[in-house]
């Protein structure tokens, strides 16, 4: 059971697929109208029970799209009580040759792009009897950085620490919380683990022996959305399965009794 959203308005960053199509998802099936925003269209939006998602084309990383996904959501919701920046993710790359083009395409989708969603925003939920609620998607590479995630890594850092800002800045009517999530078994997995052999490898480090679902991310959302987490702002809820057993551990084990 979930929270009842009925005649909530939502926004998810990045809401086509994945992660973000799962949050969509679950956004509508508790009764809230949602727009989710891409660079790209996709021939299938999110939806649940004959209620689809509505769709707008942007690019977060520049401001004027970013303002312009608010705008869409008010004209055609009548307000905005959540927006969920989960628009985000980066390819591996060293940090040695990385050009500086990447960097900085990294860090805006991942770091400024909420800025500049949430300003917007900010301003909607403010005029609210209401007020609202921004959730940002982090990653547990902003607490403990992998070969290869340099750029990504210090944007996700970042984002913890402006969703600590926001808060203090933006309440007491807009709260602003972040979802930390750890490793997640999506449709591009693959690409990252390998085959099922390897996907089984990464879930043994990991305390609850799997890897989190888009639904588990899905879940923490809701869970910042219900009214029971009314006093819950600036804060970090992390969805890492209790984090990834010590390499030292792991390295050792084999070797005891």
């Amino acid at each position: 059971m979930g929270p009842d959203l009925t005649g909530k308005a939502v926004i998810v960053t990045g809401g086509t697929r994945g992660i973000g199509a799962e949050i969509a998802r679950r956004y509508l099936q508790a009764g809230a109208r949602v727009l989710v925003c891409g660079r790209t269209a996709v021939a299938e939006l999110p939806a649940h029970d004959g209620r689809g998602a509505e769709f707008v084309r942007a690019d977060v990383r520049r401001p004027e799209e970013a303002a312009a996904v608010v705008d869409a959501a008010v004209e055609r919701f009548g307000r905005l009580d959540i927006l969920v920046n989960n628009a985000g993710g980066s390819p591996m790359a060293d940090a040695a040759t990385v050009s500086p083009r990447f960097v900085s395409s990294v860090v805006s989708l991942n770091l400024l792009a909420p800025f500049f969603l949430a300003q917007p925003a900010n301003a909607v939920m403010q005029r609210q009897p209401e007020g609202g609620l921004i959730l940002n998607i982090g990653s547990v590479a902003g607490r403990d950085p992998a070969p290869g995630t340099a750029a990504y890594s210090a944007a996700k850092a970042g984002l913890a620490t402006l969703t600590r800002a926001l808060a203090l800045e933006f309440g007491p009517r807009v709260r602003v919380n972040q979802v930390t999530v750890g490793l997640v078994r999506t449709e591009l997995a693959h690409l990252h683990y390998g085959d099922e052999e390897g996907v089984r490898a990464v879930a043994a480090t990991i305390p609850l022996r799997r890897m989190a679902t888009p639904a588990d991310v899905a879940a923490a959302c809701l869970l910042l959305s219900s009214p029971l987490a009314g006093y819950v702002n600036g804060t970090e809820l992390l969805v890492d399965g209790g984090g990834e057993i010590p390499a030292r551990f792991l390295a050792a084990r084999p070797h005891t009794s």
